[in-house]
């Protein structure tokens, strides 16, 4: 049984489950849109809310919670170009919503192995 416990596995190592989820909220963040699974999906949507979130509330701080913020989510990313883009170009968007930032439409399943399929995007105003 899974009472109480967070995450999920993806059938992967901690290290390769790491890389993907990075790997997953990159893509999503410099496209803006990704088809994928959908437990890949969910795996990665809540993460990438709470990004949005942190970058939206950061720009109303001071200077020293702007750095801190952006350390905090370049820990998580690792790429300061996608870093850049959340901050500059996509949490400016969300700045009057209060979460909800993403949308799941279902595709059907994958012709190879009949994974079910979602297509992740960003809401837009």
């Amino acid at each position: 049984m899974r009472h109480k416990v967070a995450g999920f596995k993806l059938g992967r190592s901690k290290d390769q489950r790491k890389g993907l989820r990075r790997t997953l909220i990159k893509q999503f963040f410099t496209h803006e849109r990704m088809k994928t699974t959908r437990a890949k999906a969910l795996a990665v949507r809540g993460e990438a809310e709470r990004m949005i979130t942190i970058a939206r509330r950061s720009a109303n701080g001071s200077d020293l919670e702007k750095v801190n913020a952006r350390r905090l989510v370049a820990a998580r990313l690792g790429d300061p170009i996608v870093v850049k883009k959340l901050f500059d170009e996509i949490a400016p968007r969300y700045a009057n919503r209060n979460g909800g930032y993403t949308r799941m439409f279902k595709l059907g399943p994958r012709q190879g192995d009949a994974a079910e399929m979602v297509l992740l995007e960003l809401v837009e105003d």
